[in-house]
């Protein structure tokens, strides 16, 4: 026997989990559904014919009353709009209260609102769970961020002893270069001197000449050699002429020891003096390390080489180096044995500088250096 649609009506209702019931214009209750009758713990006769606002909607979650010419519920067939919310309550029919998602769409016929059906579910469980979600979340995130702490203050202090270290060792390559200097060179030069002296007095012996001439090339080689290592410790243009003097000499240096076709040049605003200490030291070891990286692994043909300074009253340094050789992976640039490139970020970043590097397998590659000069030393 088929079901009128009465019956396949309240069977349909019946089937819902969520709670659903039906209010006229004035708000009363015109059908409600076994799932909603359970979780207000009402009975059907309780329920039908009364102001469903009054019955289970009365009061916000606070205790303050809730007035019916704000209940969203009776606003969707006044206003003919539908509404969900999740931040709300409905009372049961013992007085308490619980967490609710509601929603409210009107009812029409023949195109006039009769009416709302209004569906709703407890979500008090999942509010909860919502609850200890975000607590959760709140101290995770607090021992993230002291963990966080904890590793930038540790990162800190070993940037502070790097950069502690990297000024002893400057010193301690200064001391040495002044000691080789001063003894070893004075040696040197007192040799030349005295195989000068034996090569005026000796008999014309002509196998001894050639020998103290031999002598006397190789005192030569080695004061050469004595003042490449004692520029390599320490190049005193660095401190006799400044930073700018010193950034060009070695350019120089490198064109001419590796014989690239090269275009350098420097411009430097008026007024701007060099800087000293640990920041010009900085810029000079990494400008060192370009230049080196380049020589040792480029295999180029070409280097371009661009040193500009702009004007105060924050004069900025830009150092770019660009070669055509064989270039590099990214992957390589950042292994963990990239000593070179990890130690030019870290020379550059306690003085607010920043290195930048753009390279590819066969396109070469530009290495870009910018420095604040404002720094105090």
């Amino acid at each position: 026997m088929p079901l009128d649609a009465a019956d396949a009506h309240s069977l349909m209702l019946a089937s819902i989990g969520e709670g659903i019931f039906g209010i006229d214009l004035d708000g009363r209750c015109t059908f409600v559904n076994p799932a909603a009758l359970q979780l207000l713990g009402h009975r059907t006769e309780s329920v039908l014919g009364r102001n469903m606002h009054d019955l289970v909607h009365h009061t916000h979650p606070d205790g303050r009353h809730y007035p019916e010419c704000d209940c969203p519920i009776f606003k969707a067939f006044r206003l003919g709009k539908p509404c969900r919310i999740d931040d709300e309550v409905l009372w049961r029919a013992d007085g308490t209260p619980f967490e609710a998602e509601y929603a409210s769409h009107p009812i029409l016929e023949q195109g006039r609102v009769v009416g709302a059906v209004v569906s709703f579910v407890d979500i008090g469980e999942r509010k909860r769970g919502e609850t200890l979600l975000r607590r959760a979340n709140d101290v995770l995130e607090a021992r993230v961020a002291a963990r966080t702490g904890e590793l930038n203050d540790a990162l800190t202090r070993l940037r502070d002893l790097a950069q502690h270290l990297e000024g002893v060792r400057e010193a301690e390559r200064t001391r040495i270069a002044r000691e080789i200097h001063d003894e070893l060179g004075s040696l040197l030069v007192a040799l030349k001197l005295d195989t000068g002296w034996l090569a005026r007095r000796v008999p014309a012996d002509e196998a001894l000449s050639s020998k103290l001439q031999s002598m006397g090339r190789t005192i030569d080689t080695a004061v050469d050699n004595l003042g490449r290592i004692i520029t390599d410790l320490r190049p005193s243009i660095l401190d006799h002429q400044g930073l700018w003097a010193a950034l060009e000499w070695q350019a120089q240096e490198f064109i001419e020891t590796t014989e690239l076709a090269a275009d350098l040049q420097v411009h430097v605003a008026a007024g701007v003096a060099p800087p000293e200490g640990g920041l010009a030291i900085a810029v000079f070891r990494i400008f060192q390390e370009i230049l080196s990286n380049i020589a040792r692994h480029a295999r180029a043909r070409q280097v371009w080489i661009r040193i500009a300074v702009d004007e105060p009253p924050a004069p900025t340094l830009y150092l770019e180096v660009r070669d055509d050789g064989i270039g590099a992976r990214p992957e390589q640039l950042n292994a963990p044995r990239s000593y070179g490139v990890m130690g030019m970020h870290e020379r550059a970043a306690p003085f607010g500088g920043r290195v930048n590097i753009e390279t590819a397998p066969g396109q070469g590659m530009r290495v870009r250096l910018v420095m604040p000069l404002e720094v105090s030393q």
